[in-house]
């Protein structure tokens, strides 16, 4: 019954978001994935959900071993068939699910069977003691709350059974390492289907070359905080440049400031992945601000970076320790730390169109070589999974 009330508290914060049609779909969605078909393989992914963080760390990362030989197959904790599938597969990948009584099950079997458990984690979710670190946490209603209450899969992680976990950035590793875990640092990576799309969009994208379109693509109500980061500094390039154009897609509330560009601000809703590319690739530089020191900003991926980037959109990015590992700081990105490094470095941007186009170049060839599915190369990790197959 908790579970079915988090899934509720879940589904109405879509509809909130994305409206009844937009909203409705995904809601459907997930519904469906409840009979995902799941043939026997080697690995199986278990999510619990569908949402972005499942589609990088459950299904990409499933595309990228099938890549290297592995038979994969991704499912929810909510399908009705789960506990079945200790018998079917090898490797079991847990990423943010929650410990029900049908996980202890499968848990129990998996153990029994002396099989691999990997606790996957993409953000600091399992650990209730950053609750007050998260953004948007305070924001949420009473069920989505339940979902956090003592960490997501917090118990699987805490099992000693379970000795190795995969994660995105190499601060969550050192996070995991201080709990006795071996750590694989898997990067977030974009699908073939993604790469299909952006060469598709490129082939047809035209700007218009007399305005500078500046876009902040926040995907959640919690990012209001780190938008928030560079307010002053937006109004300072809006100021000085008539031809910036401020594009805010996604919920976000602002500050009230901004409303003297009101008629230079554009305001997209939250779109489907193909047209989230499209929209992407029409702009001429990205926004990825965080909270720098902010644990759970600290944690995240560099993914805002190299999504505009397949699009060869130049991005510039607040200077937490994973943008600074991932951008090539004036190459093929920018890293900021303060209001003022904002202002210069878009500065920059704004007024040199040639440095714009060269820096989203190099950036799409940085992410076509390191941060696709097709291209993928975490040989260590692969050379586990194999030893756990033998």
């Amino acid at each position: 019954m908790k579970l079915l009330l988090i899934k509720i508290g879940k589904a109405w914060s879509v509809l909130k978001r994305d409206g009844l049609w937009s909203g409705g779909k995904r809601v459907i969605g997930a519904f469906f994935a409840l009979f995902r078909r799941v043939r026997s393989g080697d690995v199986l992914f278990i999510s619990n959900g569908i949402g972005d963080s499942a589609r990088y760390r459950t299904v990409y990362a499933a595309e990228a071993l099938e890549q290297h030989g592995f038979k994969t197959a991704v499912t929810i904790q909510d399908n009705p068939f789960l506990v079945s599938y200790a018998d079917q597969f090898s490797i079991f990948v847990f990423h943010r699910v929650l410990y029900t009584e049908k996980v202890a099950r499968l848990i129990e079997r998996i153990k029994a069977l002396g099989k691999e458990i990997i606790f996957e984690a993409d953000d600091l979710v399992y650990d209730p003691q950053f609750l007050q670190s998260m953004a948007g946490y305070a924001d949420m209603n009473a069920l989505e709350r339940k979902l956090y209450e003592n960490g997501v899969g917090g118990e699987i992680l805490a099992d000693p059974y379970v000795k190795v976990c995969t994660t995105s950035t190499a601060f969550l590793a050192e996070r995991l390492r201080e709990r006795g875990k071996r750590v694989f640092v898997i990067r977030n990576k974009v699908s073939q289907e993604d790469v299909k799309h952006a060469d598709e969009v490129l082939r047809t994208v035209a700007k218009d070359p007399s305005i500078v379109r500046v876009a902040y693509l926040s995907g959640t109500p919690s990012h209001n905080r780190d938008f928030a980061m560079i307010t002053d500094a937006l109004l300072a390039v809006l100021a000085k440049y008539p031809e910036m154009r401020l594009v805010l897609a996604g919920p976000l509330d602002t500050d009230s400031r901004l409303q003297a560009f009101a008629a230079r601000i554009e305001r997209v809703p939250f779109l489907p992945r193909a047209e989230y590319f499209a929209l992407v690739a029409g702009t001429d530089i990205n926004l990825a601000p965080l909270e720098i020191g902010n644990p759970f900003c600290e944690a995240k991926s560099e993914l805002k970076w190299f999504e505009a980037g397949l699009v060869a959109v130049p991005t510039v990015a607040a200077a937490t320790g994973t943008f600074r590992e991932a951008i090539a700081d004036g190459v093929d990105g920018y890293v900021a730390g303060t209001t003022e490094e904002w202002i210069e470095k878009l500065g920059r941007l704004i007024e040199d169109r040639t440095l714009r186009q060269a820096m989203g170049e190099r950036a799409r060839a940085t992410v076509l070589e390191k941060y696709a599915t097709a291209t993928a190369a975490d040989t260590e990790y692969y050379d586990y999974l194999r030893s756990k197959l033998s």
